[in-house]
């Protein structure tokens, strides 16, 4: 599947390209596809908890190092992205959105529960008619039981 999208016809088209990318940021955590991660980022820097990563490789490495994955090869999440606000400047082919994301967690001992919740900030480009991300920066806000989704808080269990 592309990592991004075709120029637009008009303005709503842009809108959903945008939409359309932000999903699949989300479909690949939940997956577990980290080199798919890498892919959609690869020309981004993303900002989470640590410092800024940017490229295919550093991003993928990243996401493998910090999210515990299980048997079945996903982290056992469901990202669920709401309050999508996009702005688009099609002269300059760049747009912003801001968003809202929820983080829920289910495991056989664990029931389904939120464990994260927070915003996103990213910035888009289109190039060679197709947009893409340039800059996602995530903010959590609100943090449950994420010892069993970041390697960092398991380890301090």
């Amino acid at each position: 599947m592309s990592t991004s999208i075709g120029m637009p016809a008009d303005p709503t088209s842009s809108y959903r390209a945008i939409e359309n990318l932000i999903a699949r940021y989300a479909e690949l955590v939940d997956d577990g596809d980290f080199a798919g991660l890498g892919t959609l980022l690869a020309e981004a820097t993303f900002t989470g908890t640590g410092e800024p990563v940017s490229g295919r490789d550093a991003i993928e490495k990243m996401f493998k190092d910090t999210l515990i994955v299980y048997a079945d090869g996903t982290p056992r999440t469901h990202h669920v992205t709401t309050n999508v606000a996009i702005e688009v400047d099609e002269q300059a082919s760049t747009a912003v959105s801001r968003s809202y994301v929820t983080v829920f967690q289910a495991l056989p001992d664990l029931p389904l529960q939120p464990i994260a919740a927070g915003r996103y900030h990213d910035r888009f480009e289109r190039r060679d008619g197709r947009w893409r991300f340039a800059e996602r920066r995530v903010r959590i806000n609100l943090i449950g039981d994420v010892s069993r989704h970041a390697r960092q808080a398991a380890a301090q269990r």
